[in-house]
């Protein structure tokens, strides 16, 4: 039986968590599998896939920057991802062994909220790619009552409140931070190699939630500004595990040993 291969693409990749995610789930279970990390650059992303498409062995690759919405014109589109997400961020075989596109970061974004009660409130966004729109999908579907995206551009963070039908403002990245129940930071400020997110927390009040999506550092500027507020935070790894176990099953139809997290994350951080 041919071995399983995996991995995932980006540009800048060296930073990525997701082959030791994924390794440790395949020696976890003794799966005959690997999973890797390819630079990809956006002149090279059409190349890349038209070679992988009649490998046999290959089940599919996480997407991250910048092609989480380049992908979607090179791969099926089952879910209509192209019209009411504009965004994927795994690729995988279907029923058919045709390459198709999907996108696990909704599902990986919402897991550490389940618990929390988002109904009429309000939310800020910082960013407006890929992730964002993700996030922005969630949040429509949480019964908030209003998100305030902050991006360099408004009128592109105007154009997503409209696509997900989410009340609100779009306002430009050096604007004051409203007084919201939630922040998000689903750009890659902050993140290794990438502009730093310089935002004042003080307008945030005492019981509000900060969550990072950003992984590496783990212990980003913000979520350690949110912890001297003594704010509740929630670290990018949440969304990174939670995605990843749902792209692992879609590759290797088996589902990774979740209750093995706490050990995941002790090696995610050392």
């Amino acid at each position: 039986m041919t071995q399983m291969r995996a991995e995932v693409i980006g540009d800048p990749i060296a930073h990525s968590k997701s082959p030791m995610i994924h390794g440790f789930w395949i020696d976890a279970l003794g799966i005959d599998a690997t999973y890797g990390a390819t630079h990809v650059t956006t002149e090279g992303l059409a190349d890349f896939i038209a070679t992988r498409r009649n490998d046999a062995g290959w089940r599919g690759c996480n997407v991250t920057i910048p092609h989480k919405q380049a992908i979607l014109e090179l791969v099926a589109d089952h879910g209509d991802l192209h019209e009411t997400l504009g965004a994927a961020n795994t690729v995988f075989r279907d029923e058919d062994g045709a390459l198709a596109a999907t996108n696990t970061d909704i599902a990986g974004f919402y897991a550490p909220l389940a618990d929390t009660d988002l109904a009429g409130a309000h939310v800020a966004v910082i960013g407006a790619g890929g992730a964002a729109r993700a996030v922005l999908y969630a949040l429509a579907r949480m019964d908030v009552a209003q998100v305030t995206i902050l991006n360099r551009s408004p009128l592109k963070a105007a154009g997503l409140l409209a696509l997900f039908g989410l009340k609100g403002d779009a306002v430009g990245l050096g604007e004051p931070l409203p007084p919201v129940d939630l922040l998000v930071n689903a750009s890659p400020m902050g993140m290794v190699g990438q502009p730093p997110l310089e935002i004042d927390l003080d307008p945030l009040p005492e019981d509000a939630l900060v969550y990072d999506i950003v992984y590496a550092p783990l212990e980003t500027p913000l979520l350690a500004a949110a912890r001297e507020r003594q704010l509740e935070t929630v670290d990018g790894l949440h969304m990174l595990i939670g995605q990843a176990a749902l792209a692992f099953e879609l590759f290797f139809g088996i589902a990774p040993p979740r209750d093995r997290d706490e050990e995941l994350r002790a090696l995610l951080t050392v």
